[in-house]
Formats: structure tokens, sequence, C-alpha cells
């Protein structure tokens, strides 16, 4: 018997990371010790506080049936303090926040909410891997927009105005940027807010990456005036609060987009754990101490992340938020994806190539922080060790020849 899979899946491939993972725990389970900087897999542990919420919630015998779709006030209303402690946005938890499992989950429900054959979508290039997969998932024609070291990774609204622009019906945009590390003015998210309104786009903007490393106040889309006819914003507690495998996100904004997407997402899951959504409410009431602490440690992360990069002779720009740093690739690659298979194979540090993320990443590689700062000095150490090889090598070469 042959089952086809369904058409819509004709252009989708497995997701990067999950190939890489299991190419890397190989690679482990036959002796060869990687040291993986690929994804942004934050490994220093929740407040806690956090912990001791969920703990306390499990303990409670009425705990475990089934939630609310929409969540619980409570988390609803941590959700909404957060956005007004941190953003100055003010939202209405009853209409203006949806609770999410996890912010990708959301990109998913977004696009099967609005998103079929016909419809355009705008995405960034270089951009998170999953845009792309959703548009195509949901039949909508993707459209790439360009963002380059030479436009400061913004994307050129002006020329974008000059094409035709009659069937897109969503732009998906990410600041501070990821892969890029890019923050963005809220001038230049005042001019996306025009762009969209002109053009009757719906702007949707992915937003977890603003409280890592970030020198300025982080922002929120929704804090320009006229965000919220235009837009919703994606945001998570993955990253800053180290929650990534507990699965919390959220997705607030326009009110009657919201209850649209609630539509669609009623019919694929049947709430949060109760527990997670406690813990949640207790990771959103932390202060300003968190991410200071939080953010001294990828501080010391990145000073050697940075030193490693510029060992292999990358060149990481100055001011990157989040995660990860970008750098470009040194002339003696052809691209990132040259340069993270040498990497791994002569120093066994796992490094992402740039291509991933769009054909404007080929000449770029991304190393994530997410590492103890022991590991990184080790990845650090092999780096070092596979350039004086190479540079011996190259010497030894040399003299033959002469």
């Amino acid at each position: 018997m042959t089952i086809t899979t369904a058409s819509r899946l004709a252009h989708t491939g497995e997701y990067y990371f999950s190939r890489k993972l299991r190419e890397l725990a190989a690679l482990n389970a036959a002796g060869a010790n990687i040291i993986s900087l690929g994804i942004g897999s934050p490994d220093l542990p929740p407040h806690p506080s956090v912990v001791a919420a969920l703990a306390a919630t499990a303990g409670q015998p009425g705990a475990h049936g089934y939630q609310s779709y929409q969540g619980t006030p409570a988390l609803r209303q941590a959700m909404a303090g957060f956005y007004q402690k941190s953003y100055g946005v003010v939202l209405d938890p009853a209409t203006e926040v949806l609770p999410l499992a996890g912010s990708k989950e959301g990109l998913m429900h977004l696009g099967m909410t609005f998103l079929e054959a016909g419809d355009a979508v705008l995405i960034p290039n270089p951009g998170y891997p999953t845009y792309r997969a959703v548009a195509e998932i949901c039949g909508a024609e993707v459209r790439e927009y360009d963002l380059t070291a030479a436009t400061g990774w913004l994307p050129d609204l002006a020329a974008l105005a000059r094409t035709d622009l009659s069937r897109v019906k969503m732009m998906l945009v990410n600041y501070p940027h990821m892969p890029t590390g890019t923050p963005a003015s809220p001038a230049f998210l005042q001019q996306l807010v025009e762009f969209a309104a002109a053009h009757g786009i719906m702007l949707v903007h992915d937003n977890p990456y603003g409280f890592v490393l970030n020198e300025t106040p982080p922002t929120s889309l929704l804090s320009i005036p006229g965000a919220k006819e235009v837009a919703l914003e994606l945001n998570s507690l993955s990253k800053s609060h180290n929650l990534a495998g507990w699965r919390v996100g959220m997705l607030v904004g326009r009110a009657d987009w919201l209850t649209e997407v609630l539509r669609f997402k009623s019919n694929m899951d049947s709430g949060m754990f109760l527990g997670t959504q406690q813990a949640a409410v207790a990771a959103l009431a932390l202060g300003d101490d968190w991410f200071a602490e939080l953010n001294a440690t990828y501080r010391t992360r990145r000073e050697l992340v940075v030193a490693l990069l510029r060992a292999l002779g990358g060149a990481p720009a100055p001011g990157q938020v989040g995660l990860f740093i970008w750098a470009a690739v040194p002339p003696a690659y052809a691209d990132g994806y040259a340069l993270s298979d040498a990497v791994l194979a002569e120093a066994r540090v796992f490094l992402t190539p740039g291509g991933i993320f769009g054909s404007n990443g080929l000449g770029y590689i991304r190393a994530s922080l997410c590492q103890p700062e022991s590991v990184l000095r080790e990845a650090l150490e092999r780096v070092e060790t596979m350039q004086k090889e190479r540079h011996a090598a190259r010497r030894e070469a040399a003299y033959v020849q002469q």
C-alpha cells in the first residue's frame, strides 16, 4: 500500500535543527564529543519562584483537568501587566491577550487562520525558517524582502511600496532580529505601521529577544501609535525567563483578530496545564534584578563567543541583541556552510551556517550563547588549536614547495 503525503508539504522539509541535532547526537554516540553552539535553548534554570509555583499547583488534586482555551484570567492579567510594565502598552486581558503553547505554535495558528492559496506573505531574508514553512503549508505565496548589512538589516519599505502588494495579506517582522541581532528603533517601527496601514497588510511582529543583552529599553510594536489597528505581536517566555521547554508564549493585539485565531486554536488543543500557567504568572512578576542577573551571565559568554568567531577570522558586528552572535564569514571560506563543516570536522564545534535563514545569510555564521562559560572556553581553545594546526600545515606546505 502506498499512502502519499498531502500536497501542502510538497515544499516543506524537516526543520534544519531537527535533522542537525540528530546528526550531532550520532557523532556524540560515536565518541566525538561535539560542542554545539547551534540552537538558542537557554541552559540556565528558571527563577526558583517559578519552579515553586509549578510544584505547588501540581500538588493540588484539582489542578490536572482541562483548562480554558484562552488561558486562566490570572495568566492573561499577568501578561497584560507585563506589557504595561515593560513596554507601556495597555492591553485588555479579556480580549487582547491569548496565551499560547509557545510562539512557534502561534505562527501556525496565524497562518491557518488568515492565509490560503492566492494570498501572499512578506517574510524576511534572512529570517526564522518557520516563517516560510508556515506560509507554504498554508498554501500562500512567499515573497521575501531583503535584509542586508548595507541597509542595517532593515527592510527598504520605499522599495517594497513600489512593488505590487495587492495580494499581500501579511508581513512577518522580527525585532530584535534573529539571526542578526539587530534592534529596531521606535522611528522605524512607526514607518512599519504606516506602511502596513497604507497597503492594508496585517503586521505580525515576533518579539522574543528584547530582554536579552539589550542596551536600550525593550520595545513592543504595539507601543507605536496606530499599531493596534494593523498588528498582532507574538512574545515568549522561552528566552527571557529560561522557559523554552515549558512552551509558554502569547499573542497580543487587535481583539477581533484574536477572536478568529481562537476559533482555530480551540480546535487544536485543550488548554495549557494549570501548573505551567501558574508558573508563568510567577515568572511575569519578576523584577528588573532577574534580567540584570541573566544579562550579566550572557555578557561574559558573549565575550568568549566573539573571541571564538574572531579566532576564525569572522567579523561580528557590535550592538547585537539576543542569544546569538552573527558574524561575517572570512574570505578563506566559500560561505557559512563551508565554515560550519570545517569547524565541526576539525574542532568538534558546531556553528550554525547563516544560509539556513535565507540566501542573504550565506556569507555569515551564527553562534549561540546557551552554553556554560566553561564549555565556551573549551570551544574557544578547540578553535584556536584548529587555527594553529592549519597555520602550521600551510607553513609546512610552503616549505615543501620551496
